[in-house]
């Protein structure tokens, strides 16, 4: 999720604990900065392997097992910064920074990208498709009941907030249900065997949702209107990537070979080659549209450098044009 929101959840969680402290402003704000703080794994790079940060980003600063020590890093460092100047005693900054820091990686899981919640039993990376990364319906009713609950006597905003904490991810996944729903729908009435299928919501909402699901041979994307009626959004399909005939150059033992299975292992296997760039593999989850294929990110292989890393790219081509196509879709 994005960093205020990450903030957000920690500082509501602290407003709403017992502790008579947390009704200071300087306790709030500990579990404001804890909240965000599991993202700076985000550091973790190289300037030779692209492909670092996707295997660090949300891995062991987002675990369960990590919360304990992650919350007494931060209540350790923010207490001498904000919390002894608000006359807390350091178990108090570690007890607020915890409760901040244990709200990140559960929220990061509602979203889509996948966070390794169980590392290191496991390299799963959990994403239950609940919510955008990005999503004002749900920062900023928390973010005005925060505010309020800091108020004298207001404190039964911040009980409102923890709900619509809770009830809004809840409304996603019965969403999610409903959209996948009529993904397996269109793919029956396709005469389609589905190997694998999910749903996403679209860029801020939770009621246009895109829609991948796997054949034995091809990925289909479309994407789907969940409201108080249904409507889809056909869309396009591409062959599944086989490495033998797509990629026929590239030696199975070579660094490049490695990243690709890294980079199927980041995209949950919803990899294709780019059928305009026949050095380059999509992950066909994300697109500015939900119904397209047009990537977000993808990997540029080198054919004739097999042992160099691949190069990790990002692409944002036609937003304007693309943001009032997606108005459309969501208002029709």
């Amino acid at each position: 999720m994005d960093p205020l929101t990450q903030g957000l959840l920690g500082a509501v969680a602290v407003r709403n604990s017992r502790n008579r402290s947390a009704q200071r402003g300087v306790a709030v704000a500990l579990g404001f900065f804890a909240g965000m703080a599991a993202d700076l794994d985000v550091l973790i790079r190289s300037s030779s392997d692209s492909l670092l940060f996707l295997e660090y980003h949300r891995q062991f600063t987002h675990s369960l097992t990590f919360i304990p020590l992650g919350g007494l890093i931060c209540g350790l460092v923010l207490h001498y910064l904000i919390g002894r100047r608000g006359h807390l005693s350091w178990p108090q900054s570690v007890l607020f920074c915890t409760l901040g820091y244990a709200t990140h990686a559960l929220l990061d899981a509602c979203t889509t990208y996948g966070t390794q919640l169980f590392w290191p039993f496991s390299n799963e990376r959990v994403a239950w498709n609940v919510m955008s990364i990005i999503d004002p319906l749900y920062t900023l009713p928390i973010a005005g009941l925060l505010l309020l609950s800091l108020r004298k006597h207001w404190q039964w905003a911040a009980s409102v907030a923890l709900f619509w904490v809770i009830a809004y991810p809840c409304l996603g996944w019965w969403q999610r249900d409903r959209a996948e729903a009529l993904g397996y729908q269109l793919a029956s009435s396709r005469g389609h065997l589905v190997r694998s299928l999910e749903a996403k919501p679209s860029f801020g909402n939770i009621l246009l949702w895109k829609i991948v699901y796997r054949t034995d041979d091809a990925f289909y994307v479309d994407a789907v209107r969940v409201g108080r009626t249904t409507k889809i959004f056909p869309g396009d399909s591409i062959p599944v990537l086989t490495l033998n005939s797509d990629l026929p150059w590239l030696i199975s033992t070579s660094r490049q070979a490695a990243d690709i299975e890294r980079f199927r292992w980041f995209s949950k296997g919803y990899i294709a080659l780019d059928p305009n760039n026949p050095s380059r593999i999509i992950d066909i989850r994300y697109s500015l549209l939900p119904n397209e294929l047009d990537a977000l990110w993808s990997i540029e292989l080198s054919p004739d450098s097999p042992n160099s890393h691949v190069q990790f790219q990002t692409h944002r081509s036609d937003g304007q044009a693309k943001l009032q196509q997606f108005w459309q879709m969501l208002s029709e």
